[in-house]
C-alpha cells in the first residue's frame, strides 16, 4: 500500500489531476473515489474521462447508476450514492465493468465494501483549508499495479496541486 497527498487549488487542479491519471490508465483499472457531497469526486472523474479521450461532457449518473463514455478505453462511471446497502450493489452484476476492458471510476464506494476489487486505487477528497475551491487529495494504492502508477502520476503531474 502506498498513499500520497496533495491540495488542489480549484476545479481546474482536480480535472488536471483525473486528466492526468486517465492519460496514464490501462485496461481493467479500477478508481474508487470517496469524499462529501461537492467535494469534487465528479470534477475528478471529468479529467479522467478527458484524460482517456473522452469527447462527451461527463457528470454524475446518480440516477442511472452507470453511464459508459467511449475513447481510448472504455470508462464507466459508477454512482453508488442512491444505494443503501451493499446487497443492492452485489445485484448491479458489476463483474463485466469490474473486469472487463475498460476502465471504471466509482463515486461513493465506501458503500460497496467487500464488493471491490482488493487491487484499486482509491482517491480521497475533502475540502481543505484556505481558500472555499482548495481540496485535499489523497491517493491510497493498494496492489503494485496502483503503487507504479501513483508512482508515474507523481513523475507526470508534480506540478499539478501542492503534494506531500
Amino acid at each position: 500500500m502506498r498513499t500520497t497527498a496533495c491540495v488542489s487549488t480549484g476545479e481546474n487542479d482536480t480535472v488536471d489531476l483525473g486528466r492526468h491519471l486517465g492519460a496514464l490508465a490501462a485496461r481493467g483499472d479500477v478508481f474508487l473515489l470517496s469524499g462529501e457531497l461537492g467535494a469534487g469526486k465528479t470534477c475528478f472523474i471529468r479529467g479522467i474521462a478527458a484524460g482517456l479521450g473522452v469527447a462527451e461532457y461527463a457528470f454524475s449518473p446518480s440516477f442511472v447508476l452507470v453511464r459508459e463514455y467511449r475513447g481510448r478505453l472504455d470508462l464507466f462511471h459508477m454512482d453508488f450514492y442512491r444505494l443503501e446497502q451493499p446487497g443492492e450493489i452485489a445485484e448491479l452484476g458489476l463483474d463485466e465493468y469490474l473486469y472487463g476492458d475498460g476502465v471504471c471510476a466509482i463515486e461513493w464506494a465506501e458503500r460497496a465494501t467487500g464488493l471491490l476489487p482488493d487491487e484499486h486505487l482509491l482517491i480521497e477528497l475533502a475540502y481543505a483549508p484556505g481558500a472555499q475551491e482548495n481540496r485535499a487529495v489523497r491517493l491510497t494504492a493498494e496492489g503494485p499495479r496502483y503503487e507504479a502508477l501513483v508512482q508515474e502520476l507523481l513523475d507526470t503531474a508534480g506540478d499539478v496541486g501542492a503534494w506531500n
